[in-house]
C-alpha cells in the first residue's frame, strides 16, 4: 500500500480551488440566465397578450445562460491546459 503524501493532497486540494473560481462569475450568470429563461417560458402561457413576448425572452434567456455556461468550460479548459503545459 502506498504512503500518501501530505503536500500532494494540499497541492491538489489548491488547485481544485484554483479551477473552480475559473470562470465562476460567467458560470453563475449562466445559471441565473437559466433559470429566468425557464420561469419566463413557464410564465409565458398565464401572460395573456404579452405570452409571445415573454416566451421568445425566455428563449433568448436560455440561450445566453448556456452560451455563458459554454464559456465558463472553454475558459477552464484552456486555463488547464496551460497549466498543465506550465508543469512540464
Amino acid at each position: 500500500m502506498a504512503d500518501h503524501d501530505p503536500q500532494a493532497d494540499q497541492a491538489l486540494a489548491t488547485y481544485r480551488a484554483e479551477i473552480r473560481a475559473v470562470g465562476r462569475q460567467q458560470r453563475l450568470a449562466g445559471f441565473g440566465l437559466v433559470l429566468l429563461g425557464a420561469v419566463m417560458v413557464y410564465a409565458s402561457q398565464k401572460a395573456g397578450g404579452a405570452g409571445e413576448a415573454v416566451l421568445w425572452g425566455g428563449y433568448a434567456a436560455l440561450a445566453a445562460g448556456w452560451a455563458l455556461m459554454l464559456v465558463a468550460i472553454f475558459l477552464r479548459t484552456r486555463y488547464h491546459r496551460r497549466r498543465m503545459r506550465e508543469m512540464n
